[in-house]
């Protein structure tokens, strides 16, 4: 069978159980089991899987990226024993940034010829995708983020801190790097349910101007302004960041970048530097890659995140320098997303029950699978966070970074109150 022979060259630590569509038996690797992240403990033993459809005898030595997914959504795919989030680990250690074989090595080679037109994204295919991901319910993602519903990488400054704790040292550490004064205007590119913008008005006086393609976002960070009394300093617009005007002393994005698509790079550093005033600081937060420019898997294209691409930065430094804007500073968070994706995979399966009445059980195989396979992607395949501080003026920073710390600290708020 293709499929074993798939298996049997990429499993080679660990070991799998496959049992295919005709009920035979196959084994792969070499026994050795380990953990399937550093905080798990040794599994009592591998996983066992089942397949229900003999077309997954060469859709998945085909096609792995795209028909895993598909497959363990439609039910097609189930385990004996063990749970999704072990068998894509087992299967990307192996695989590291590799592939899956030969016939995924074959399709990276054609997969770039497709990668910019699929990544064109004018303002209403953008709204259309944003619209996909972010216009679901807000009691989905209450089920497993945070209560202030941060939807991007926390910031572990220690082990062992919660999941709140690290999103509220996100925002502390973004807040540092952007050198906030009272009375600055800040614009939010992306702005996601509001937290973090009603969070710099609040640490800084600030004023604040938030901007989404979601409606679904706009109305709830709308509604938490309104109850925060901060409505007057914080505001909140549907609107594309290709359409904006004005100037701003702060600019900041955390997590949209990922959705600006390849080309559109040019056209985004270059609106960012005409709304950023002369000695003004942007400070961008994004995922991208290690290894080299990719391609975003197949799957996750198509059920998770139309028209996303997290680049590497290869790919993105050419167009910030092409922008006129200077980069004063550059910071690879690694690791960082595979601990916030773990705290949300535990989250949502905690409270599974709730989100199959909410949707279905295909809808929560299918955010199963796009958990456990992110996480995946950031502790075995080479992703990572990047923070990089932009600016039109090479003197509009301290010329150290000892600001950040100093900031980060003087505002930890004491134990017991909110962050």
């Amino acid at each position: 069978m293709l499929l074993a022979r798939m298996f049997d060259a990429l499993i080679v630590t660990g070991r799998l159980t496959l049992i295919d569509a005709d009920g035979r038996r196959w084994e792969f690797g070499d026994g050795d089991t380990p953990p399937a992240s550093p905080d798990a403990p040794p599994p009592e033993s591998h996983p066992v899987v089942r397949l229900h459809d003999r077309a997954l005898h060469w859709k998945l030595a085909l096609n792995p990226g795209l028909y895993a997914g598909e497959a363990y959504m439609d039910g097609a795919l189930t385990l004996d024993r063990g749970g999704i989030h072990d068998l894509i680990a087992l299967v990307l250690r192996n695989a590291g940034g590799g592939g899956y074989g030969r016939w995924d090595a074959l399709r990276d080679r054609v997969r770039p010829l497709l990668r910019w037109l699929r990544q064109i994204n004018p303002a209403a295919r953008s709204r259309r995708n944003v619209a996909h991901h972010y216009d679901l319910s807000e009691q989905l993602y209450a089920l497993f983020l945070d209560p202030d519903l941060q939807y991007s990488c926390a910031y572990f400054t220690e082990p062992g801190l919660s999941l709140e704790e690290a999103q509220a040292a996100k925002k502390r550490h973004i807040a540092a790097k952007l050198l906030l004064r009272p009375g600055q205007r800040v614009l939010d590119i992306g702005c996601g349910w509001g937290g973090l913008a009603l969070h710099l008005a609040r640490a800084a006086d600030v004023e604040v101007t938030g901007v989404t393609l979601s409606q679904e976002q706009l109305a709830i960070a709308r509604r938490r302004a309104e109850e925060a009394g901060l409505s007057d300093r914080v505001r909140f617009e549907l609107a594309d960041y290709r359409r904006l005007k004005g100037r701003f002393d702060r600019i900041v994005s955390v997590g949209m970048f990922e959705h600006v698509g390849l080309p559109h790079y040019d056209t985004f550093f270059a609106t960012a530097r005409d709304l950023l005033s002369e000695d003004g600081v942007m400070l961008l937060h994004a995922i991208g890659r290690l290894e080299g420019p990719g391609s975003t898997s197949p799957w996750l294209r198509r059920y998770i995140f139309p028209g996303g691409y997290s680049p590497a930065l290869s790919e993105v430094l050419p167009a910030i320098e092409r922008s006129g804007l200077y980069l004063t500073d550059m910071e690879i968070l690694r690791l960082h997303y595979a601990e916030t994706l773990r705290h949300w995979r535990e989250r949502f399966l905690a409270n599974r029950d709730k989100a199959a009445r909410l949707y279905d059980e295909r809808f929560c195989r299918m955010w199963e699978f796009y958990l456990a396979g992110c996480e995946g992607a950031f502790r075995y395949q080479g992703h990572m966070v990047w923070q990089a501080q932009l600016a039109r003026r090479l003197d509009a920073v301290p010329l150290t970074r000892d600001y950040v710390q100093q900031t980060e600290t003087a505002t930890i708020p004491a134990k017991g109150l909110a962050a």
